[in-house]
């Protein structure tokens, strides 16, 4: 039950803003405008599924051992869901055991942003594509050496891009 009700707030609460329009910032030029910020929350709607949209958008988290990407052992490359940033590659996927697809490293730290975050009375660091800074998922100090860090992150915000299609582009 508490669970609808967060739903139901998420969905009345619309669009999280992390895309805008031109028009609703008045000081930037149409030329200034980037792709991403020229979607808008209906556009994103359209080309996301309801959960890859709550996850990203709406800070949302998908069951644990339910995303697509869990247990994948794929070769590739992870990239946004939104807006198609390279994020993680399959070589640093390990099975943490969480549930969750879990990342050593970001393909490039630049590629990714995060930020505290103490929403539901927790303390964590928020993964986010640096991008179009949709939401990913958290990173944790628990993973193994070298650097000790577990990017758990949502498969509804990952769209696997396979080594062997790169090669075909």
């Amino acid at each position: 039950m508490a669970r609808l009700a967060i739903l139901i707030l998420f969905l009345a609460a619309g669009c999280s803003g992390a895309y805008s329009t031109a028009s609703e910032n008045p000081e930037k030029k149409e030329s200034e405008v980037s792709d991403i910020e020229k979607f808008t929350c209906s556009d994103l709607r359209e080309k996301l599924s309801p959960e890859q949209y709550n996850v990203t958008q709406e800070k949302g988290t998908e069951f644990a051992f339910s995303g697509k990407y869990w247990n994948c052992n794929k070769d590739g490359v992870y990239n946004c869901i939104v807006c198609g940033q390279a994020l993680f590659d399959s070589r640093a996927k390990y099975d943490s055991g969480c549930g969750w697809p879990s990342f050593r490293e970001p393909v490039s730290p630049e590629n990714i942003d995060v930020k505290p975050d103490n929403s539901h009375g927790m303390v964590r660091t928020e993964v986010l594509c640096g991008n179009c800074a949709a939401h990913l998922g958290h990173v944790f100090d628990d993973g193994p050496p070298p650097a000790g860090k577990r990017y758990c992150i949502n498969s509804a915000s990952l769209n696997l891009l396979e080594r062997d299609q790169q090669k075909d582009k």
